[in-house]
């Protein structure tokens, strides 16, 4: 799936002369915690989020720095920080390098944009033009969506062994655990070592979503290297 499969297309927008009172009430009515702003050609020229308006003077909010992180942070910070805080303007508070998208931006790229970058949304453009949104809700719902993928014809024991060994050995995680997995009619008994709990878990995860597999006995033993080994 791509970006463009579960965007939201109709973006609610804003412009750069609009007041910052206005974004905040328009953020509250379509119950959206961020704006694209966009140009009278519907080009995006920036984002304007709650992040933005957190430190703001009207509130008392506004962040006072100490003599000390004055030194430190010097004269150009402390003046975007003023301008942050009592610009009256959309266009001077808003952030003007935005992570954008592609309509064929894959999922992942798209998830891994949003992980990166510590941000709840992503616009999605087009030929410097917003044609919709990806957030983090966006992906929840393609994930309550999804459907199972269609079953396979079942593969034979020795096959299905033969798969799961290869995945395990592909895996970073699974070095150097000891594994050995013993399938009789699909059911999967694992027996061996792994070097802790959480590594337990994933050979079991990787196990089960194994196509062909029909359940999973987990005898592994957890075995912890001392420091220093």
């Amino acid at each position: 799936m791509n970006a463009s499969d579960i965007m939201t297309v109709r973006v609610v927008t804003i412009a750069p002369d609009a007041t910052v009172q206005q974004a905040a009430k328009l953020m509250l009515e379509r119950e959206v915690s961020a704006l694209p702003v966009v140009d009278g050609s519907n080009r995006l020229i920036g984002i304007i989020s709650e992040g933005d308006l957190v430190r703001r003077a009207e509130t008392g909010t506004e962040r006072k720095p100490s003599w000390w992180l004055s030194f430190v942070s010097g004269a150009d910070q402390l003046a975007h920080d003023f301008v942050k805080a009592h610009g009256t303007k959309v266009s001077d508070v808003m952030t003007t390098d935005v992570v954008v998208a592609r309509p064929d931006s894959p999922l992942r790229e798209v998830a891994g944009l949003l992980e990166s970058h510590r941000i709840k949304r992503v616009p999605v453009v087009e030929e410097g033009l917003v044609i919709g949104v990806v957030s983090r809700a966006n992906l929840l719902q393609a994930l309550a969506s999804a459907r199972p993928r269609a079953a396979a014809p079942q593969p034979s024991d020795s096959d299905l062994r033969d798969t799961i060994v290869d995945r395990l050995s592909a895996q970073p995680w699974s070095h150097p655990s000891i594994v050995n997995p013993i399938v009789t009619d699909g059911m999967v008994d694992l027996w061996g070592m792994v070097l802790s709990p959480t590594e337990r878990n994933a050979v079991r995860v990787l196990v089960e979503e194994t196509p062909g597999v029909r359940g999973v006995n987990d005898h592994l033993a957890v075995r912890r290297i001392p420091s220093g080994v």
